[in-house]
């Protein structure tokens, strides 16, 4: 990761990391980041159940945390993270809320600790743990495992149930799917990078002739209200749940390789290497301090944005000032309480449709990463790993130790990594491909 050759800029910037736009044009640059993060950012609480306005306070906060601990020097915003879905979702049907909030806190916590031990020892180590082989299934994971998510909510009135199939839905997200998909794939420049908000939108206006939304609480909400957010000891006690917590340990992993390759890109695009400089422990450690902080105020798990890394190859504008702006912009978002509503009154169908696309890329990113890293299938060491973290996570299997008196449960996505893990640190490396003339 120190190869000089990586981080050689190849375009001049319009706006260096440290130059202030003008006045006039601050505003317009902050809001092109604030858009293409927004529509996948307030989908994860969406998803989840936790507050919108605590989401888009986190990912202010978060994002200007970020910025002070990587000494403004690092142009990345950080939005919801995708990968904590799922246990989130899984984790609220056995324990509460403000459990599930302490177990997101421990995780950024164990974002900090290996920031830590990432600036005493480097990376050699995570690279061993987690190569492509792990982290691309435990990718295709994440996605595939919230498909059925996806298609619940296109097409049935209380997705949780599979209850009410209804037509008028099924429509509705195929509308916003396939508007999201054309965006993506024929429109240029910026409006290519915010295909899930045009789709969103669109689909929201296709609801409204439909009659499928609910205006109640947008016409109760006030304009400005301060964000539904859940505080540990006023909201709840916290209390340590062991399960919860080793369910996070393996995601956690897995994003920190995400996190890294993340500021791969933004050091290509940028021209420099902040691997260095200021060090990407600096940059992990600020990621799970603004999970920890998201985590105390009933928000989700925060990551880097490969959406706004795209506004900034676009745009060539690296100012750390206008991603600052970005964040103020969200947290006073968050404070306008019509404006939460209006995101809340969404109907599912419409959010069904863009998270069929979503959840696929997510899926199909995984795939990208074992191609693109060329991963050779004809080693069965390989093959074994990459079918055991697909059957495992996709399948949901369960391992439930309550039978044996020890109350831990483990299952799906947190399970297949973890299995992955563990199968590439105990199989042997070497020439096991077949033997193809037997």
């Amino acid at each position: 990761m120190k190869n000089d050759y990586m981080f050689e800029r190849t375009v001049e910037p319009v706006l260096d990391v440290h130059e202030k736009p003008n006045a006039s044009t601050w505003a317009f640059l902050s809001l092109q980041h604030l858009f293409a993060m927004f529509g996948a950012t307030v989908l994860v609480p969406f998803l989840t159940g936790l507050p919108v306005s605590s989401a888009l306070l986190a990912s202010g906060i978060g994002t200007l945390l970020y910025i002070l601990i990587t000494k403004a020097q690092i142009p990345a915003y950080l939005g919801s993270s995708f990968a904590f879905i799922t246990p989130i979702i899984t984790g609220l049907k056995t324990h509460s809320l403000g459990d599930m909030l302490v177990a997101l806190f421990m995780s950024g916590l164990m974002y900090v600790i290996i920031g830590l031990i990432i600036k005493l020892s480097g990376t050699n180590w995570l690279m061993r743990l987690l190569p492509p082989v792990v982290v691309g299934p435990v990718i295709m994971v994440i996605g595939l495992s919230l498909a059925p998510v996806a298609v619940n909510m296109a097409t049935f009135e209380n997705p949780g149930d599979k209850e009410g199939y209804n037509l008028t839905y099924l429509i509705v997200a195929m509308i916003t799917l396939l508007v999201t998909v054309i965006v993506q794939g024929y429109f240029k420049g910026f409006l290519s990078l915010i295909p899930v908000l045009i789709g969103i939108i669109v689909g929201y206006i296709v609801s409204l002739t439909l009659g499928i939304v609910d205006f109640e609480k947008v016409l109760k909400a006030k304009w400005l209200q301060f964000p539904d957010i859940y505080l540990p000891f006023r909201d709840y006690e916290p209390s340590i749940h062991m399960g919860l917590i080793i369910i996070m340990i393996p995601i956690v992993f897995v994003t920190v390789s995400e996190h890294i390759g993340h500021q791969l890109v933004i050091n290509k695009i940028v021209g420099r290497n902040f691997f260095e400089k200021p060090g990407l422990h600096r940059s992990i450690i600020g990621d799970g301090v603004s999970t920890m902080l998201a985590s105390l105020i009933g928000g989700p798990p925060s990551t880097t944005y490969g959406e706004n890394i795209g506004v900034l190859a676009i745009t060539r504008i690296f100012s750390i000032f206008v991603i600052g702006g970005a964040a103020v912009c969200a947290i006073i978002l968050g404070f306008v309480g019509k404006f939460t509503a209006l995101i809340s009154s969404i109907p599912t169908p419409v959010m069904g449709g863009v998270s069929i696309l979503l959840f696929g890329i997510i899926a199909a990113s995984g795939l990208r990463m074992l191609v693109e890293s060329k991963v050779d299938f004809a080693d069965n060491r390989n093959l074994v790993i990459a079918s055991v973290i697909l059957v495992v996570g996709i399948g949901n299997l369960l391992l439930d130790l309550q039978h044996v008196g020890i109350k831990l449960q483990i299952e799906g996505m947190a399970l297949a990594a973890t299995a992955g893990i563990l199968l590439n640190l105990i199989l042997p490396k070497g020439d096991t491909k077949q033997n193809e003339e037997a």
